[in-house]
């Protein structure tokens, strides 16, 4: 039986779905593109960097060559071997539970999205490593089962070779198949190329979904799981040409991030934002900042609490003022805070000591915080914020949006003594910095409302203004989800004001 027995996807019709088992491939069935190339690069760049991620793509014409005119098997074998030889398992895991799934999802086709979505029962069967697409499959799409290669192991790290029965391709599809459901049979069995006919022909109904013409990837909102956290660095898939693209930028990108991180840091901050548009570097100010504090009239400073977008944000606040603005954190690596042009002051886990050196800060001038949790992608850090709230009442909330076309300047998994780098590696990185009202008097701890009334009704102010929808996942969420831990950089003692690069 060929390919062109089978009816197309677009003729299954998925009413009265709700008692059946589906069977789909993956690359070019559940997903609109035929090539795992990306995915692959994806992980390559994550667990192995620049070198990791050049090997792979010198190996591809190899893979090329294997898969279309020898073997789809061996392949797919050699672009396992370059991306997870020698690689932990565990990080293996980690970048396919946190960077992989926001790709995936963007490339979901349409109609065999209809299909599996109204069925009871969803299978894969898939010649991609099992380890690579199950947190996705499984977590997100609701998959039932997943069966898919599995590589070899040696001492919890990858040896880049598979187990048996090797990788699954054809016969080897209907194998697995018949081994997880023995005489079961599927009512529907969805595949997009020849070697997918085998277990195609144990389903009751079969059908091929067309490489043309082209579709519309499955909008999130139609996804049964929104994606809300995503981790990792690069910002588009990269298929060989955009990898490519992306290892013969970097070296300019390094020596331009290294400009633009000394102008920030050498410059005096009233000309470091016409330096930065020297440099590529646009940064956009938006509503009225208030006027600097006047020591000689007693007057107090202004607390700025800003969303957070990457540690850069108090530095491009301070852009925008034109003045160095001191900034609070829980935790910053050692490389930012030799780099930075700010000053910043860790936290201490002591209230008492926390709010007496506030409140000595803001007696000399402003401030910033800016927590993670005013993005409103998860809850407000009440003991953080609410915590400033108690200690005055000047209060201006702080919008902040970037933009990045290459890399993205912020990472839960991996070092975040880079982050900066990454964002200033983009071509023309930019800072949308938007000034909000500042609170009425009536609507601060003055006037009698709780701080924790105050830290949430700022949550909502700056939620409005971009957008944002609230969950009910905190920031601990977010890095236990994404990295394992809950985001605090270990380091020297705290609550010693030091030079760093922000929050």
């Amino acid at each position: 039986m060929d390919r062109a027995t089978f009816p197309t996807v677009d003729k299954c019709t998925s009413n009265g779905r709700e008692k059946h088992m589906v069977v789909a491939d993956m690359d070019g069935t559940l997903l609109r593109g035929r090539s795992s190339f990306p995915y692959f690069a994806l992980i390559a760049f994550e667990v192995g960097g620049i070198l990791r991620l050049l090997f792979l793509l010198l190996v591809t014409p190899l893979v090329g060559l294997l898969y279309y005119f020898i073997s789809e098997s061996a392949g797919i074998q050699v672009l396992i071997f370059a991306t997870f030889a020698g690689v932990r398992v565990s990080e293996i895991e980690s970048v396919a539970r946190a960077v992989l799934p926001k790709f995936y999802s963007s490339d979901l086709h349409p109609e065999s999205w209809r299909v599996l979505s109204a069925c009871k029962k969803r299978c894969i069967l898939t010649a991609n490593p099992r380890i690579m697409v199950e947190p996705f499959l499984k977590d997100f799409l609701g998959f039932d089962t997943v069966l898919g290669t599995e590589i070899a192991t040696y001492k919890g790290k990858a040896t880049g070779f598979v187990c048996l029965p090797g990788v699954l391709v054809g016969k080897k599809k209907a194998d697995a198949l018949k081994k997880a459901f023995g005489d079961v049979q599927p009512e529907i069995g969805l595949g997009d190329r020849h070697t997918d006919i085998p277990f195609m022909e144990l389903c009751k109904e079969g059908y091929m979904v067309p490489a043309e013409p082209e579709v519309e990837a499955v909008t999130n909102d139609k996804l049964p799981k929104p994606i809300i956290f995503h981790d990792g660095r690069l910002v588009l898939k990269p298929t060989p040409l955009m990898a490519l693209l992306t290892l013969l930028w970097l070296p300019v990108g390094f020596f331009l991030a290294c400009l633009r991180i000394s102008a920030g840091a050498l410059l005096p901050m009233p000309l470091v934002y016409y330096a930065f548009w020297a440099l590529g570097v646009r940064v956009t100010v938006k509503g009225t900042p208030p006027p600097p504090p006047k020591k000689s009239t007693g007057q107090s400073g202004v607390l700025f609490i800003c969303s957070h977008r990457t540690l850069l944000d108090p530095i491009f606040l301070s852009t925008a003022l034109g003045r160095p603005i001191p900034a609070v954190t829980y935790s910053v690596s050692r490389l930012s805070e030799f780099i930075s042009p700010i000053k910043t002051v860790r936290l201490s886990r002591d209230r008492a000591r926390d709010a007496a050196m506030i409140k000595k800060l803001l007696e000399e001038g402003d401030l910033a915080i800016c927590p993670e949790g005013t993005t409103c992608r998860e809850p407000f850090l009440l003991r953080f914020s609410a915590l400033f709230a108690e200690l005055t009442d000047e209060l201006v909330p702080v919008a902040m949006v970037n933009r990045m076309s290459m890399f993205h300047g912020t990472t839960a998994r991996g070092w975040k003594g880079m982050d900066p780098f990454y964002f200033f590696m983009n071509p023309s990185p930019a800072y949308e910095v938007t000034f909000l009202n500042k609170l009425p008097a009536e609507l601060t701890c003055g006037s009698g409302k709780s701080s924790h009334d105050v830290a949430n009704y700022i949550q909502r102010v700056i939620a409005a203004s971009l957008s944002y929808e609230y969950t009910g996942f905190t920031r601990k969420d977010k890095y236990r989800a994404l990295a394992g831990n809950d985001g605090t950089v270990v380091e020297k003692p705290l609550l010693q004001p030091n030079k760093v690069m922000g929050c």
